[in-house]
């Protein structure tokens, strides 16, 4: 796993880690804006400091720093996406990436708090209604960012901090249909196919097989990705990956559970 580490000028370099070595991290969730996410080739070279993505990763340095974390991923640029084999081990271990990182930061680019309000948490009228529209919670790969990390903040883009995971619950509820109790941790393997499966159908991913490998994390499972397999094909791999854990698990529940959305 590569980690950004921020150095005392505000610059940043790669640092790889094995499993056993990872030190305490901060990690990213933000929906991708096209052309404008810094990628690992740019971020080596030095360049795409002129793309807005950047911002984010000065962002979740700065507040990595504020927190005492020396070290922050983003998956922009911490992932080379032009290594098939690469890409698939980071997509399968990345809800136990999410699930070890000390704080997980959401980026929520469309929410905008006005710069005179010092204390976003205490003025929701200025962001609320942004809040509860904003396209991070319609995306499929943030299903598993909100859900995994023990510790999930929200910030606006202007770096103000609208409050956790915990003290926006009954909102997020709300939006997402997602019970309290998984948003406070429980063990998502305690809710069923179909509850779990509901959390992501109203959810979209820019390809389609994604929809389906954005819920590998989410039922503790891992595939090999096919691009180009087509959703459907996609889902029966899935299907059949959980009738293959719950067999070995002698559990005896059925797997006609899957019902809509997929």
């Amino acid at each position: 796993m590569r980690l950004l580490e921020r150095s005392l000028n505000g610059d940043f370099k790669l640092v790889s880690f094995n499993d056993e070595s990872l030190p305490p991290y901060a990690i990213l969730s933000h929906t991708w804006i096209d052309d404008q996410e810094v990628t690992y080739k740019e971020l080596v070279e030095g360049a795409g400091q002129e793309k807005s993505g950047y911002d984010k990763i000065r962002f979740c340095g700065k507040q990595a720093a504020a927190d005492g974390l020396q070290y922050f991923w983003v998956d922009t640029c911490c992932i080379d996406k032009s290594a098939g084999v690469e890409l698939s081990t980071a997509i399968n271990s990345m809800f136990r990436w999410y699930q070890r990182a000390s704080k997980c930061y959401v980026y929520l680019t469309d929410v905008v708090v006005p710069e005179e309000v010092t204390d976003a948490k205490a003025f929701p009228i200025t962001w609320a209604e942004a809040f509860r529209r904003s396209r991070w919670f319609t995306r499929g790969w943030t299903l598993q960012e909100l859900l995994a990390p023990p510790c999930v903040e929200f910030f606006s883009k202007n770096g103000k901090r609208l409050g956790s995971r915990i003290s926006l619950e009954q909102e997020i509820h709300k939006i997402t249909k997602i019970a309290t109790e998984a948003l406070r941790g429980k063990s998502l393997a305690e809710f069923s196919i179909v509850e779990r499966t509901s959390w992501a159908s109203q959810r979209t991913t820019t390809l389609k097989e994604d929809r389906v490998y954005c819920l590998l994390g989410i039922f503790g499972v891992f595939l090999p990705l096919i691009y180009g397999e087509g959703e459907k094909y996609a889902t029966l791999r899935l299907r059949e990956e959980i009738e293959r854990r719950l067999a070995s698990q002698e559990t005896g529940r059925p797997l006609d559970l899957f019902e809509t959305g997929y």
